[in-house]
């Protein structure tokens, strides 16, 4: 049986392994991610961090890592996150955690992405995986409308809120043949703030699978 948990642990040590002295790290949100906190700090790097969630900010500085608040960075040296699901060219659908607009912030920021995984978030196709879409609670009715006409069917997380005060509805049933034209789309209804499509920002994946961890890296061949 596939320990997924093991695997997700293996992927982030390989992924921390590209840490230096020195550096600002971004810190993904989620329970990939979370693993990739824990061994950061167990290597007693001097680094500062940076983190995409409160919850992150929270397990980070329980576990001795200093945490600099983003709003007064303007760049990152590396950020290493989570995703629900990843391709072999790299695009990734993240938001699981809620955390996507801010995953996207500061992946945005940083000079390099990695992502970590356990091999049931690798994928042929993005557009099983549902896709997060975070909306202004003002513009939940008419946001809901447009999103309708792109999905399949729609569910608003219950009793939810982002740690910027939004909702977050679920696009479940999507088009993945042209996702570039779908993020535009999304983006040009009034209301929502992000969604959880990633498909530029991440520049290389460490996914484990049954203890073995294969690298891959934008533009290149894995190994």
């Amino acid at each position: 049986m596939t320990d997924r948990d093991a695997d997700k642990r293996l992927a982030a040590a390989a992924a921390v392994d590209e840490v230096c002295d020195n550096m600002l790290v971004g810190l993904g949100t989620g329970s990939t991610a979370a693993h990739a906190i824990a061994a950061l700090s167990e290597r007693r790097l001097a680094i500062e961090t940076v983190a995409t969630s409160e919850a992150s900010a929270a397990l980070a500085t329980r576990l001795g890592l200093k945490v600099r608040p983003f709003d007064s960075v303007a760049r990152v040296d590396l950020v290493i996150d989570g995703a629900d699901a990843i391709d072999a060219r790299l695009r990734a659908v993240k938001g699981a955690g809620g955390a996507m607009v801010r995953e996207k912030v500061v992946a945005a920021a940083a000079d390099r992405m990695i992502v970590i995984a356990d091999g049931s978030k690798r994928v042929t196709r993005l557009g099983a995986t549902p896709l997060p879409v975070e909306i202004l609670p003002f513009a939940r009715g008419y946001a809901s409308l447009r999103l309708a006409q792109m999905f399949v069917h729609c569910v608003e997380r219950p009793d939810y809120v982002t740690d910027n005060g939004n909702i977050v509805i679920d696009g479940h049933g999507w088009d993945d043949a042209a996702p570039h034209s779908l993020a535009n789309a999304l983006m040009a209804i009034p209301g929502v703030v992000g969604h959880g499509l990633f498909l530029s920002e991440i520049d290389a994946a460490y996914i484990a699978e049954d203890g073995i961890v294969t690298r891959l890296e934008r533009g290149r061949n894995p190994r």
